[in-house]
């Protein structure tokens, strides 16, 4: 996400960022809530699980 925001942006705005690309990609159904816990749950570390999923939403989401 560093590459679309502000390089001195802090952690929690980061994670900020990420939840919020979350809840529109949710929103406007580019991914499902059980999609969601499917990748989350693939992996025991939450960084990369988490990481998976925005890479997911990523891939499904065009911005101009």
């Amino acid at each position: 996400m560093r590459g679309y925001l502000l390089s001195r942006m802090a952690r929690h705005m980061l994670a900020d960022a990420a939840e919020s690309l979350i809840v529109y990609a949710w929103g406007h159904n580019f991914i499902t809530l059980e999609e969601s816990v499917t990748i989350l749950a693939k992996t025991d570390d939450a960084a990369e699980g988490f990481s998976q999923l925005l890479a997911v939403i990523k891939g499904r989401i065009k911005f101009s």
